[in-house]
């Protein structure tokens, strides 16, 4: 078999970068683009479902990544079934949300900072052409969590490098790189750069988490079968505590930043917040003043 020239391989990579540029240029409609990673599917949502669904709301494109495929976050079943189970409960919850969805093909558990995890990670932020990327915080008690927060810092200013990933066109202006809020306190506590009010979406946020039964109803890796139990009405019952502790979930972030929602809202109204969603900025992407953060999370009115 003929083996490609250097000429034909670098033509083949300039056609296809064009075609990355135009596909970026037929989705520049003025819109915000947002890209959230997490590492499980129900990371992202839980973290940042209201505001996914706020954005989605006034037309805004928001993407959501799960970096591997949940595939052993469960008690009675593993592997490829629970990964196809777990990516169509993630598909569900991003259409009750109004937003996209991948889950990649990475093992559950097994996520690691690699150079080809982070070339992923690279070409997925350049492919949505991010204004705002979100992650977890490097310290957390799961290791994916972890190492999809090293990924995305370790995208962070790169993005912009033409030369890395040379197949998709780098951007022109490096994200703003937010945190999801977290209550781990060493070695530096999570702080609130930015609350959300989530009180107007907050049914369709519980509605999207509904989805994810493997997740939340069976109880995951740590669950067992009386936790799913086949008589309707203690399933309906189960169902309602669940949702009641997500919901009890939100409106703690809102009591936890209080200060930080009267800040943003005004006394009056930030004093009323019931549920919110909160994050934090990250020192290695662009660094936006609090007039450019209240463009990208157009919620807070003038």
């Amino acid at each position: 078999m003929k083996h490609p020239s250097f000429c034909q391989w670098l033509g083949a990579i300039l056609v296809l970068g064009l075609l990355c540029q135009l596909t970026a240029l037929a989705a520049d409609d003025g819109k915000l683009r947002i890209i959230c990673f997490g590492a499980h599917p129900d990371d992202c949502e839980l973290q940042a479902g209201g505001v996914g669904a706020m954005w989605a709301a006034q037309g805004h494109h928001v993407k959501l990544v799960s970096t591997t495929n949940g595939d052993i976050g469960h008690w009675r079943e593993a592997g490829g079934p629970l990964a196809r189970r777990r990516a169509a409960e993630a598909a569900k919850a991003a259409a009750t949300l109004g937003v996209s969805s991948e889950v990649l093909d990475i093992h559950d558990g097994e996520i690691m900072p690699t150079l080809e995890n982070r070339r992923t990670i690279v070409r997925l932020i350049r492919q949505w052409n991010a204004d705002i990327v979100f992650s977890p915080r490097p310290w957390d008690y799961h290791p994916d969590h972890r190492y999809t927060a090293i990924l995305v810092q370790d995208a962070a200013y790169i993005v912009t490098v033409p030369f890395f990933c040379p197949d998709v066109p780098a951007l022109k202006r490096n994200p703003v790189f937010l945190y999801y809020t977290d209550g781990f306190q060493k070695p530096i506590p999570s702080k609130a750069d930015i609350v959300v009010d989530i009180d107007s979406v907050i049914e369709k946020k519980l509605d999207a988490l509904a989805w994810m039964e493997s997740q939340f109803l069976e109880g995951g890796c740590g669950g067992n079968a009386s936790l799913a139990p086949d008589d309707p009405a203690k399933r309906q019952e189960r169902i309602r505590q669940i949702r009641k502790a997500q919901d009890n979930r939100f409106r703690s972030i809102a009591d936890r930043f209080r200060k930080e929602l009267i800040e943003w809202y005004g006394p009056e109204r930030g004093a009323k917040v019931q549920h919110a969603e909160a994050f934090e900025l990250c020192e290695y992407g662009r660094q936006p003043t609090k007039e450019e953060l209240r463009l990208l999370f157009p919620f807070f009115g003038k």
